[in-house]
């Protein structure tokens, strides 16, 4: 396969991937709090990722890229953190499609103004693919959106942007490496907030398999965006990746059996336009 073929296989992946962390760290959820779920899924997922570049005997990586997964994972916990405030202060249906497309959107840009333009078919791939993000994660719900919803939504997306494009800047020379560098930053901010607010819960015996599960299955899809980017373009590795929703709503209509609704079938068949056109 050629380097754009594995660009694309690859981007698909970590959405298939993220979907079903975040499917599984949901179900996780349920019993436990949140912040303890994603701290303990983080120190799993950090643990997968050096035993991986131990095993690939990945050679350690300059200073720098170290350097830029901190700052990519700092930036993903501030992200991760205006998420969570926003969806428990705000609407879930506004502010996940919002956080999002804002995700995808801001390194977008970043990679037209840094690498040039895209060909006019995938760049209108692309813009049915935020489309279809926006349907996928439930909006519609709501008649009005709220500028508090805005706030955390533009916070939590620019965080997850900053994620997305410091860790292309990191994976020039290593893969594994500049991705346990960022967990090892985003546990140290989880803890000390964990710390300051005391919302630690210990997960019960029955939770520990999903959330490690969770942390695994993270790390991969950080992997295979890490990867995708390293080979491609990173808007295309962005825009591929962002449809993660996709996975999680399927999932849970298999193993919840909750159905979808008509937003959200419009959301994929756009999803499936969206591939066409950005694979041609």
């Amino acid at each position: 396969m050629d380097p754009e073929s594995l660009a694309i296989f690859f981007g698909l992946a970590s959405a298939v991937a993220w979907g079903a962390g975040d499917f599984s760290g949901g179900l996780a959820t349920r019993k436990t709090n949140v912040y303890s779920v994603v701290l303990i899924s983080q120190i799993v997922g950090s643990i997968f990722l050096a035993i991986l570049a131990l095993v690939f005997r990945e050679a350690i990586p300059p200073s720098g890229s170290f350097l830029f997964g901190a700052l990519a994972g700092l930036a993903g916990m501030i992200g991760l953190m205006g998420l969570y405030s926003g969806l428990a202060q705000g609407r879930m249906g506004v502010v996940a499609p919002l956080t999002a497309v804002v995700a995808a959107t801001l390194p977008i840009l970043f990679s037209l103004l840094t690498e040039g333009m895209q060909p006019l078919l995938q760049i209108t791939g692309f813009i049915l693919a935020l489309i279809a993000v926006w349907l996928l994660s439930g909006a519609g719900r709501s008649t009005s959106v709220r500028p508090s919803e805005i706030g955390y939504a533009l916070v939590a997306g620019a965080g997850f942007a900053l994620f997305f494009i410091l860790i292309d800047q990191a994976n020039e020379t290593a893969v594994f490496w500049p991705l346990v560098a960022a967990r090892i930053a985003s546990v140290t901010c989880l803890l000390l907030y964990i710390s300051f607010r005391g919302v630690w819960q210990r997960p019960t015996r029955r939770q520990m398999p999903l959330i490690i599960f969770a942390g695994v299955i993270d790390a991969l899809g950080n992997a295979s965006f890490t990867v995708a980017a390293r080979l491609g373009r990173l808007d295309l590795a962005v825009i591929l990746a962002s449809l993660y929703p996709a996975t999680t709503v399927f999932l849970a209509q298999i193993i919840l059996h909750e159905r979808l609704n008509r937003t959200q079938w419009v959301g994929v068949l756009i999803a499936l336009l969206a591939l066409v056109l950005i694979t041609v």
